[in-house]
């Protein structure tokens, strides 16, 4: 017998069972693909804005409800945003909100019980909005929604060049320095924090010293990938039995932004001091080389003039991964680290490709000139998912 034939397995965790998922995650696909039918999609007017939000709090037993000064906020590819005004009987001054709420469907399926648990379990260690309301599954207002407290700041400097589009391209040039300390230290405060400590009941935490965290994402985004297929595309076939075939072991699970980078964070002008750490939606418990992986993304990133990769636009990818190791006490693994650039390009690859056209495509989604552009990103992961996985 071989070496290999008698070797004993990593784990027990099965590579192709892809039934192994978060029970929240599969819920919200299942009902993704429940409820595509019902399009197409309207995007909300604002007084039916008004209505929705009248009667929510009506609902909550708050007495002389009035919503004003509502705006629909800019971005939201994946969220509908609007900006409101609340006043009630008991606080006549009134106090400004952010809705963000789920159309019929999106590019990434989430759920707002888990964004804002996360909200609330962060609330003293980042600078987060505050959750002043949650309805998960849409039973009064009608959609899944969340409310938040309204916070100042911008995305980008309001002077100078690069501004990007979608957090794509942005250079913040003289402001990097004030702002890549805080951008690391908000990667290693999300890793270091103790999720067994918070209430997190919309979570589950993949098993230490196994392969699970690795495949729950790839089950999580290969399931929306055969949902959501507008038209098959070979190199993400192969691409997801790579993923599979390559999974490493996360000793020590840990919570993951999933999605922070560049454009999901805000910041006061002229501080440059953090006012918000922005867009939890896709926040898991798994491996911490995905959110470092993740923000070295060449699509988030910019060159110096004399051709130098900044990482998010902030800062050189060597100088970002060193200041991670320092800030947050990991060892950042170069074959694992690899692993999840191939992971993050796959996912990108499904939301472009898969998941945004299906939505545009099927009218479900209030922003589907932006979806239909996003489709364009697509061949750019492909590419990247050839290179990578070319180089491994």
């Amino acid at each position: 017998m071989s070496d290999i034939i008698d070797a004993p397995p990593i784990d027990r965790i099965d590579i192709w069972n892809r039934d192994d998922m978060e029970p929240r995650i599969r819920e919200i696909l299942d009902r993704t693909v429940r409820d595509r039918v019902k399009g197409p999609y309207a995007a909300k007017t604002d007084e039916e804005v008004i209505a929705m939000l009248t009667r929510y709090f009506a609902a909550e037993g708050l007495a002389d409800v009035a919503i004003s000064d509502v705006s629909r906020m800019a971005g939201g590819a994946s969220k509908e945003q609007f900006a409101f005004l609340l006043r009630h009987g008991a606080d006549q001054r009134g106090e400004r909100l952010v809705l963000r709420m789920d159309p019929l469907e999106a590019i990434s399926q989430t759920c707002r019980g888990r964004e804002a648990q996360v909200h609330r379990a962060f609330a003293d260690i980042l600078p987060v909005a505050s959750v002043r309301s949650i309805d998960a599954d849409g039973d009064i207002i009608g959609q899944p929604a969340i409310i938040l407290g309204f916070v100042q700041g911008v995305t980008e400097p309001s002077q100078g060049s690069g501004h990007g589009v979608s957090g794509i391209g942005t250079r913040y040039d003289d402001w990097a320095d004030k702002l890549a300390p805080q951008f690391i230290d908000a990667l290693a405060k999300v890793h270091r924090f103790d999720w067994r400590t918070a209430d997190l009941s919309y979570f589950a935490a993949p098993d230490p010293g196994t392969r699970q965290a690795a495949i729950w994402q790839v089950n999580w985004w290969s399931q929306v990938w055969w949902d959501g297929v507008v038209q098959p595309v070979a190199m993400v076939t192969y691409a997801e039995r790579w993923l599979r075939e390559n999974a490493p072991v996360c000793d020590a699970p840990v919570m993951c932004h999933s999605d922070l980078r560049l454009g999901n964070f805000m910041f006061e002008e002229p501080s440059g001091k953090f006012t918000a750490v922005l867009d939890w939606e896709l926040a898991h418990i798994g491996d911490f080389h995905e959110d470092i992986a993740w923000a070295t993304q060449r699509l988030f990133g910019t060159w110096t003039d004399d051709g130098i990769f900044l990482v998010c636009g902030l800062i050189p990818r060597d100088a970002f991964l060193s200041g991670y190791e320092a800030a947050s006490g990991n060892r950042i693994d170069p074959a694992k680290l690899r692993y999840y650039e191939v992971l993050n390009a796959y996912k990108c690859a499904v939301i472009d490709l898969g998941q945004a056209m299906r939505a545009a495509t099927e009218s479900n989604n209030h922003q589907d000139i932006i979806l239909t552009w996003l489709g364009s990103a697509g061949a750019v992961f492909l590419e990247q998912l050839v290179t990578l996985i070319r180089e491994t």
